[in-house]
């Protein structure tokens, strides 16, 4: 009986150790950190942020940078308030901007930045001024069929609807 319990705890052990370093090696891999790590911190207003949370990507010309830490209402404008970590090599320009992007139709949503041409660079806790807000795919496939619906009945009002020929008469019996 104690033979086998020792075995039993040590089978546990080795397994608890397998899956302990397959967490370490996904974390590691996966491009996310557990700790915040070094970078800075920046801010920026949007109007709207429709499906992006805390912990979404910071990208720069498509490369992952850094990744929203928080996001919250500014009680006075009524903005989404995101908090941006983003690596401390990279000296961004003062008027680089912030978009919402969509990874496509069915993806998650990231902030991409778009460097300006000052030459003065952002520093830890600045805020980005120039921000472009998540754009609805409902929003803009409402607009569409509205636009095409009302379209179809200016035509219509304005033609006179086709109607179909009459058949051919029959021939005569002879």
């Amino acid at each position: 009986m104690q033979k086998r319990s020792l075995a039993e705890l040590l089978t546990g052990a080795v397994i608890l150790a397998v899956a302990g370093l397959f967490l370490f090696y996904a974390v590691t891999t996966s491009g996310r950190s557990i700790s915040g790590g070094p970078g800075i911190t920046l801010t920026a207003r949007f109007d709207r942020i429709d499906g992006l949370a805390a912990g979404a990507d910071v990208r720069l010309a498509g490369v992952k940078i850094g990744q929203v830490v928080a996001q919250r209402i500014d009680p006075q404008s009524f903005l989404a308030v995101l908090t941006l970590r983003v690596d401390a090599g990279l000296r961004l320009p003062h008027d680089t901007s912030a978009e919402i992007q969509s990874e496509g139709l069915l993806g998650g949503k990231y902030v991409a930045l778009v460097p300006g041409g000052s030459e003065r660079i952002l520093r830890d806790g600045q805020e980005i001024e120039i921000t472009q807000s998540a754009v609805s795919l409902e929003s803009l496939l409402g607009r569409f069929i509205f636009s095409v619906t009302e379209m179809n009945q200016q035509r219509g009002g304005a033609e006179q609807p086709a109607t179909t020929p009459a058949p051919p008469p029959a021939p005569a019996p002879r």
